[in-house]
C-alpha cells in the first residue's frame, strides 16, 4: 500500500461492493421500465382505445424526460451526494411505475411515463458517481464496466420473461412487479449505501449548475469523449429496441420467436461485453486506442450486415439470394461485444476531472449518450422510409466512424 487513503479503501471496499450492486439494481429497473411498452403496445392501445402508433409516439416523453433530467440530477449528486438522491429517484420510480400501471388512457399514461421518465435518470449515474469518487481509475475502469453489465440484464428481463408476465396477467402486471421490485432496490440502497455528504458542496444555485455541466461537457478535454458518446449508445440502442428486428423478420425472413432469439444472443453480448471490457481495461490500460478501435470495429460490421442483403455484395460474392441468418446472428453478437468499449468513456471521464466535479462530467456524458440515441432514433426512421434498412445500417456505421474521428481529434 501506498499511504493511508488506499488502506482505508481497501478497508471498505466489501461495504463500497454491496453498496455499488445495490445501485446497480436501480439501473436493472431503469432499463426493465423503459422496454415494457415494447412488448405490450398493442395491449395497451386496445386498453385506451388509441391507434398503437399514436401510444408509440406517446412513450418518446420517457426519453426526453430522461435526457433533460442528466443536468439537474448530476448537479444534485455534487451537491447532496449520492444516497438521498438515489433514493428520492427511486421513490419516484416507484410512484411513476404505480402511476402507469394505473392509467386509465393516455394522459394518464403519458404522465406516468414522464414520472418514470425523470426518476430513472440516475439509476446508472448514481453507482457511476459513488464509484467515480471512491475508487482508484484503474479500480472505476473495472466497476464501470461491471455496472452496465448487471443494468444490462433489464433488457434480458424485458424480453422472454415480460413477455410471459404480460401474456398471463396482462400489460399493467409488468409495472406492478416493477414497482415491488423497486421497493426492494430503495430499501437495499437504504440499508447498503453510506450516508457520505458531498465532499465539496457546491453551494451555487442549481440553475448555475446546471450551466457548469454543460460548460463541462462542452470544455476542450470533455468535446471528444461527448463526440463518440453522442454515437456510441445510439448505434447499440437503434440495433437492439428499433431495427435489429425488422431486419432479422423482412430482410432475413425469420420468425417473431426466431428473431427474438437472435436479439437475445444480442443482449448476451451486452451484458458479458462490458464486464470483459473492464478487464481487459484494467490489465492492458491505453483506453484512447481501445475505444477508437472498438467503434471502428463495430462500423465495420455493420458494413458487412448491409452488405449481406439481398442482391448486395457479400451475397453476390457467395452466389446465394442473400447472407443466412447466421451470418446476421455473428455479426450482432460481434457488435454486440464491440460497443460494449462504452465504459471507457466514463473511465476517461474520470481521469479528466477533479472529484469536485464529478458529478457534473458524468451527467454530460450520459446526456450524450441519450441525447444521441433520441437524435439517431428519429434519423434512421426518415433513412428506412426513403432508402430502405441496409442504408440504416450503413448510416449508423457512418455516424461512429464520424464519432471516433472527432474523438481522436479532441483527445
Amino acid at each position: 500500500m501506498h499511504g493511508g487513503k488506499a488502506d482505508d479503501a481497501d478497508v471498505n471496499i466489501h461495504g463500497l461492493i454491496f453498496a455499488l450492486l445495490a445501485l446497480a439494481c436501480g439501473h436493472i429497473l431503469s432499463n426493465l421500465l423503459r422496454t415494457i411498452p415494447a412488448v405490450s403496445l398493442d395491449l395497451m392501445a386496445a386498453d385506451f382505445g388509441t391507434p398503437p402508433q399514436t401510444l408509440a409516439s406517446l412513450t418518446s416523453i420517457y426519453h426526453f424526460a430522461f435526457a433533460a433530467s442528466q443536468i439537474p440530477v448530476g448537479a444534485a449528486m455534487d451537491r447532496f451526494g449520492v444516497r438521498p438522491v438515489s433514493l428520492s429517484l427511486l421513490i419516484g420510480t416507484i410512484i411513476g411505475a404505480t402511476a402507469s400501471g394505473l392509467a386509465t388512457g393516455p394522459g394518464s399514461f403519458l404522465f406516468g411515463q414522464f414520472l418514470l421518465g425523470v426518476a430513472t435518470s440516475g439509476m446508472l449515474m448514481c453507482p457511476m458517481t459513488l464509484a467515480a469518487k471512491q475508487l482508484s481509475p484503474a479500480r472505476f475502469g473495472l466497476w464501470s464496466g461491471l455496472i452496465l453489465s448487471i443494468g444490462n440484464i433489464g433488457m434480458l428481463l424485458s424480453s422472454s420473461p415480460l413477455a410471459f408476465v404480460v401474456e398471463q396477467w396482462g400489460w399493467r402486471a409488468g409495472f406492478w412487479i416493477s414497482a415491488g421490485f423497486g421497493v426492494a432496490v430503495t430499501i437495499a440502497v437504504y440499508a447498503l449505501v453510506p450516508n457520505q455528504p458531498a465532499a465539496h458542496a457546491d453551494r451555487s444555485s442549481p440553475l448555475a449548475q446546471m450551466a457548469s455541466v454543460l460548460r463541462i461537457g462542452l470544455s476542450r478535454p470533455l468535446r471528444g469523449l461527448i463526440a463518440i458518446a453522442l454515437v456510441s449508445l445510439a448505434a447499440m440502442l437503434v440495433l437492439r429496441g428499433l431495427w435489429a428486428g425488422p431486419w432479422l423478420m423482412d430482410i432475413k425472413g425469420l420468425s417473431r420467436i426466431a428473431a427474438g432469439n437472435v436479439l437475445g444472443l444480442f443482449t448476451i453480448a451486452l451484458i458479458v461485453g462490458p464486464a470483459l471490457i473492464g478487464v481487459f481495461d484494467r490489465r492492458f490500460g491505453h483506453r484512447r486506442e481501445t475505444l477508437a478501435a472498438a467503434h471502428c470495429l463495430a462500423a465495420l460490421l455493420l458494413v458487412l450486415m448491409a452488405a449481406g442483403a439481398p442482391h448486395d455484395p457479400a451475397s453476390n460474392l457467395f452466389g446465394v439470394a442473400a447472407m443466412p441468418a447466421q451470418y446476421d446472428t455473428v455479426l450482432l453478437v460481434l457488435i454486440g461485444l464491440a460497443l460494449s468499449a462504452q465504459p471507457l468513456v466514463y473511465g476517461m471521464t474520470r481521469q479528466l476531472v477533479d472529484a469536485q466535479n464529478m458529478g457534473k462530467a458524468l451527467s454530460a456524458v450520459n446526456l450524450a449518450f441519450f441525447l444521441g440515441s433520441a437524435l439517431m432514433q428519429s434519423t434512421t426512421g426518415v433513412v428506412a422510409t426513403f432508402f430502405g434498412l441496409p442504408a440504416v445500417l450503413l448510416f449508423v456505421a457512418a455516424a461512429l466512424v464520424i464519432g471516433t474521428i472527432v474523438f481522436l481529434l479532441y483527445t
